[in-house]
Formats: C-alpha cells, structure tokens, sequence
C-alpha cells in the first residue's frame, strides 16, 4: 500500500479557512479532527453480541475544523446541513431516546430527531458522553464539519466517525488526554446512551485503532485487539464501495434493534439448557460445544441468528490466516460466505443491495464482497484486485443500472461505485 492520499492539503487549508473566517481567528490556530470510514471484511453482526471481529479504514472520512470557543459556547457549522447548532457546553444533555424491552426506539425530541440524527445530536453527544463520566469541559468549539465530498456514507460508519470527531475536538479543546481505548467507550455512550442505537463497538474501534495497511482484530468481549500485518500480499489490492441509493436513519429501523434482541433471546436459551443461566444473555458466553449441543431448541428465527454468529466467528478466525499469509483469494471467500450469511441467517439486506453484493462477487478481479454496516441502508464493500479496480468499477455499475434505473440515477455519476485506499486511525492535527 502507497502513502496516505486523504486529507489533502487542499481539503486541510479549505476547512481551515472557512474556520478562521467564523472565528475570526488565524488559520495556523485552526485544529482539524481527522476521523475516517471504516469497513468490516469479517465479522459482521457478531460485535453487539462479544464476537470478534476484523475492519480496516479507507482514505474517505470525516474531516472537523474547529478552534477552542474560549468560553462555553459551542458553535457549528455543516458540508452537508444548513442549520447551524448552537448550544454550551454547561447545558444540561439528556438522551434523546429511550429503547424500550421489545427492541422499538422511543425518541425524547421526535419533533427534530430527524433532521438531528447525524448533525446537531452528535457533538450534543459527546458532550454528554464526556461529562458523564465526570470530565470538565470550560471550553466549548467553533468547528466546520464536512464528509468526503460527494460520499453517500452510508454503511461506512459515518456516525461513529461523526462522533469520533467530536470527541476529539472537545478533548483537544479543553486538554483532555483520553486513550483509544477510552474513547470507544465514550464513542459507544454517544450511540447506545444518548441516541438509543443498539450497536455494539466494532466501529468505534476500527475508527480508533487501525494503522495503515494492517487489519484490525478485536474480540468485542474481552476489548483485546491487535494489528495484523501480512507479511507480503501476494498481490495488490484496492477497495470497491458500492452504493444501492437506499437511505435511512438507522434508529428509525426496528430490524437492526430487533436482530440484537433475537440474537440475546437466543444467548438465553442456550444458557439456560447448558446450566449457565447467571451469565449475561451474550452468544459470546455459550461455549461451541453447548450450541451445537442445544441449538435444537431454538425456534427457526434465533436458530438463523446463533448460527450466523457461530459460523461468523469461525470465518474471522481463519480469515486472520488467510490475511496473514497473504492470500488474498482464500480472503475474499470468506467476506462472499460472510454475506451470503447476512443474508440467509442474519436475514438482513433488501433486493437491491442483494443485488448489488451478486453483482460484486461476478465483477472482473474481485476477491470476495459483502454489505457494509448494518446491512439495512445501501453499501456493499469487495476486495479487487489492484490491477483490474477500474474495470470492476464499470462493470458494477452497468449492471447495477440495468436492475436498478431509478437508485442507480439517485447517485452522483461515478460516485455510485468508488475506489478506496486502507485508511489511517483517527487523530488531531
């Protein structure tokens, strides 16, 4: 892999200008929180439940200018939104949403949740999610925010990057030294506690921990990683994101909420047949042994749920191997097993991006693809050859726009497939 292309210092010296033009303040004082996307090879749907999982980040993301405000006030500008946000740092924050037992989401502010999702409600968020956990915040900031331009970023964790970079500029701001590791935790209080989504952490971490060129590991349970670095690939690679056109908020969508609900259903059966009822309801706490053992007591639905978490959990564990070797063929079998098991056991996907991930896997020079995210909005991410990237990228979108006129026309021309670089963790500079 070459050197980092993203930001440039086109990008950097814009936001930076546009900062100092707010703040009236000199742009050699403009701080820039870099936050990218990331991607999940392997170890889909498992994170929420202690499973181990595997990510990397690519050279598109999140980019905040700000400067400390001097005072409480906090002061925002959007690329995408606008409305600017106005509130301080010393107003009280209460969570936006309440999740109620049967897995439906109850918004606090349904009147501007909308519209707030992924703009005000974040740096609210972080706020909340540092003062929770008894930080002093006297200063609050005036920051640009802006995404990869012309990104739909939809299944590539924009809202963890989002909140990643809030927490980094209020940390900067105020002379916070906050670990990695602490920050997936505020990170996951901003979209758990303050927001009600209920993810797990696997987009925290991969935004937090990757570095260039390697391949992120994390074990959701015991929040142990490393970085696996193959020692010579045996070829090259680029990375393909390839967008449906389907959007929506991922909390307005019962089906991701309701998922984990299943798959804790799932963890308490098996427990409870295997004399392990005290353990928290994770599938991660039912030894291998005791699901295949008990699984016949699971009705069809959570039946599909254990076994996608099972069978994932294996396909990360020798996908470490395969990347590890270098292979990037055995690799992206994996990934193409991992999403045809989102499909039939996770039951999650729409016809368009089922579509989207068949057209992937018969792309010219691609290894292996499967959905991006949640699998509920419309992102398939592949492995491609280096050398034939471009002609994949053609090829999907032809095809795609023969299933689908109506998304492929929603898309901005050539924005509907990208060709992506591994990224860098997120930083400050």
């Amino acid at each position: 892999m070459g050197a980092l292309s993203w930001p440039s210092e086109e990008e950097l010296n814009g936001i930076r200008k546009i900062v100092s033009e707010m703040a009236g303040r000199g742009v050699e004082e403009v701080r820039v929180a870099i936050s990218p996307y990331r991607i999940c090879p392997l170890g889909a749907h498992i994170d929420h439940q202690g499973g181990t999982v595997t990510a990397m980040t690519i050279d598109k993301g999140i980019l905040l200018g700000f400067v400390p405000s001097g005072d409480t006030r906090v002061v925002l500008r959007s690329g995408q939104f606008k409305r600017e946000v106005r509130f301080r740092v010393d107003e009280t924050q209460n969570p936006r949403q309440i999740i109620q037992q049967n897995g439906a989401v109850h918004s606090n502010d349904s009147s501007s949740l909308q519209e707030e999702c992924g703009w005000g409600n974040y740096a609210r968020g972080a706020v909340y999610s540092l003062k929770s956990r008894g930080n002093e915040l006297p200063q609050g900031i005036i920051g640009y925010i802006c995404g990869t331009e012309g990104l739909d970023s939809s299944g590539v964790s924009s809202s963890a990057a989002v909140g990643i970079a809030y927490l980094l500029a209020f940390e900067s701001a105020n002379n916070i030294t906050v670990s990695p590791t602490e920050n997936i935790e505020y990170d996951r209080l901003i979209e758990n506690g303050y927001l009600g989504l209920r993810n797990g952490i696997l987009d925290q971490s991969a935004i937090l921990l990757s570095h260039h060129g390697c391949l992120t590991c994390m074990d959701c349970k015991s929040k142990e990683y490393k970085l696996v670095h193959p020692p010579k690939l045996q070829k090259t690679y680029k990375l393909l994101l390839a967008f449906s056109g389907l959007k929506h908020a991922l909390t307005n969508n019962p089906g991701y909420n309701c998922r984990v609900a299943e798959c804790q259903e799932a963890a308490r059966i098996l427990l409870h047949a295997s004399g392990n009822q005290g353990k928290e309801p994770l599938l991660s706490n039912v030894k291998p042994e005791a699901y295949e053992a008990h699984k016949c007591q699971l009705e069809s639905n959570l039946a599909k749920r254990a076994e996608h978490y099972f069978s994932e959990n294996m396909r990360v564990a020798k996908g470490l191997e395969a990347w590890a070797s270098g292979n990037l063929e055995d690799f992206g079998k994996l990934i193409a097993a991992s999403g045809l098991s989102s499909i039939k056991n996770y039951e999650c996907g729409s016809e368009p991006l089922i579509q989207l991930y068949e057209i992937l896997l018969r792309a010219p020079g691609v290894y292996g693809a499967r959905f991006s995210g949640a699998g509920f909005r419309g992102c398939c991410l592949a492995i491609v050859d280096a050398d034939r990237a471009d002609e994949a990228a053609s090829f999907v979108r032809e095809e795609y726009f023969k299933l689908q006129p109506k998304l492929a026309c929603q898309r901005k021309p050539h924005k509907g497939v990208l060709i992506c670089d591994a990224g860098d963790c997120a930083r400050v500079i």
